[in-house]
């Protein structure tokens, strides 16, 4: 079964994903976004343990939030491109990719705090 997160800018008491995967396995890390077409406003990914990211194979843009242990934002990367690396973080713990703009309309920023609770459950009929 698959885990969600739903993730908050503590610091500016703002909201970035409403309902995000958990990577947490080698598998689901590995995978992360590929194969999906897009990544809608509520949606993100969590990566942990991650330094570093690549969005070669991608098809849209996103935003990237390196965090440290803590949930401290050791570097904030708006817009990265498909086919582009991201930088390599080696004090981050966890990377969180977010719909390119997510950053900008929340005004997440370096030294803000993000926490984790875990998403409610979605059931289908």
């Amino acid at each position: 079964m698959r885990r969600h997160a739903r993730v908050r800018n503590e610091s500016r008491d703002a909201v970035l994903a409403t309902r995000a995967d958990v990577a947490d396995t080698f598998v689901s890390r590995f995978r992360g976004l590929l194969g999906r077409a897009e990544l809608v406003e509520g949606d993100g990914l969590v990566i942990e343990p991650c330094t570093s990211i690549h969005m070669l194979g991608m098809r849209f843009a996103i935003d990237a939030l390196y965090l440290d242990r803590d949930g401290t934002v050791l570097r904030a990367v708006p817009g990265l491109r498909p086919n582009r690396f991201g930088p390599l973080v080696w004090r981050s713990h966890t990377v969180i990719e977010l719909p390119a703009v997510t950053i900008a309309r929340t005004g997440t920023v370096e030294g803000h705090r993000i926490t984790f609770d875990a998403a409610p459950e979605v059931r289908t009929a």
